[in-house]
């Protein structure tokens, strides 16, 4: 998202990038991560007025504990940039050739199918900054998961708020959509964050789903929609992945409103991290052209086609190439939520929308309550 630390976004103004592709390759190694999380700013792109400034988070900047595994790194090739939109037949000729079709290739045309920009625009007295950032369709009847810190935005449609989630290339307004969960966890730890200039973190408690509650258009809402699957279980080191946000840190209000395209890059992880319980809780997927503001809340897969992350931080220095990622596990999120809720995030998910919508919307005033105080 642009707007929070690196959290995939940082307070600048939204860019729009090129869909990329940077393949990275090598051995990969099974351990139990033993390295703390790192902090970095959030990567949603933040907007300055009310003609809409992007979000974006601090990214995570390596903070590992004096036990690090060691593990092979994969070492990363030379990347395939395509041109806007998705037209691999616009790459520059000098760039190396990927094979026509392999599984992972398959399973990041999915996630880019199942991506959504979600823009948030403020009223001018409200005293916070528009925002734009990443989510993903994690299930065909209107379920999108993204971040706690882009989520948050959803609690103040009293004051004037609007959140529109938008899809295709350029993005386009098409769907409402609803809270239907957001980590109570991350607005109690991250109570300031609306007002900090710079905020940073390490992801810990940052999900938030939303149900699509109707259309944005003048079209009928589908009968289903494109997703990819949660995981179950997260990658290790070394795991070949696909990753999809709307980047927006190098553009400009109008470009963000009228061409903002997806950016979809090929890498691998280059490391994982723990929140402390010996679990595999982010993933660091070295420098990309998706290590930019507003892409707080895309997604990463692997090649089965399952969701093992999303975006929340990235450092914001230096070029995207040089810059380092991270994702939340699709698996940390599971964990947490059943944590949080005594419930698995399966029940929720098969539950009728409607009903979910309902019942969640009883803790929305406690939860905004708390943002609220914080306020200026």
């Amino acid at each position: 998202m642009l707007r929070f630390l690196p959290y995939v976004g940082a307070l600048a103004v939204l860019a729009l990038v090129a869909l990329a592709i940077s393949f990275s390759s090598g051995a990969s190694a099974r351990y139990s991560p033993s390295a703390t999380t790192p902090h970095a700013s959030s990567t949603l792109s933040v907007l300055p007025s009310f003609v809409f400034p992007a979000l974006t988070f601090p990214s995570l900047e390596p903070r590992t504990s004096a036990a690090t595994v060691s593990a092979s790194r994969a070492s990363p090739s030379a990347p395939l940039v395509l041109a806007p939109a998705e037209n691999p037949a616009a790459a520059a000729s000098s760039s190396p050739a990927l094979p026509a079709h392999t599984p992972l290739i398959s399973s990041g045309a999915a996630l880019r199918k199942a991506l959504v920009n979600i823009i948030c625009r403020v009223p001018a007295n409200v005293g916070l900054l528009s925002i734009t950032g990443s989510g993903v369709m994690v299930h065909p009847k209107g379920i999108i998961l993204t971040n706690a810190h882009i989520g948050q935005y959803f609690l103040f449609a009293d004051r004037g708020i609007s959140c529109v989630v938008r899809t295709g290339g350029p993005a386009v307004s098409a769907y409402k959509a609803s809270l239907l969960y957001l980590s109570p966890a991350w607005i109690q730890a991250n109570s300031s964050v609306l007002t900090e200039a710079n905020p940073k973190g390490t992801g810990q408690y940052d999900f938030a789903l939303l149900a699509v509650t109707g259309s944005a258009t003048a079209k009928a809402l589908p009968a289903s929609y494109p997703y990819v699957p949660l995981a179950a279980q997260p990658p290790n080191t070394g795991t070949p992945v696909a990753i999809a946000s709307y980047g927006a840190q190098f553009l400009g209000p109008e470009q963000i409103e009228s061409a903002l395209f997806p950016t979809v890059v090929f890498g691998s992880v280059k490391d994982i991290y723990t929140f402390g319980d010996d679990t595999i809780d982010v993933l660091a997927l070295g420098g990309s052209a998706a290590a930019q503001e507003g892409s707080s809340g895309g997604g990463v897969v692997e090649a089965d086609g399952e969701l093992v992350g999303i975006i929340t931080t990235s450092t914001l220095q230096d070029d995207t190439g040089a810059r380092s990622l991270h994702a939340i596990t699709a698996s940390y999120i599971r964990t947490e939520y059943a944590n949080e809720t005594g419930k698995t995030l399966s029940a929720l998910l098969a539950k009728s929308l409607a009903s979910a919508v309902a019942d969640f919307s009883l803790t929305l005033p406690a939860l905004e309550a708390i943002l609220v105080a914080h306020l200026p």
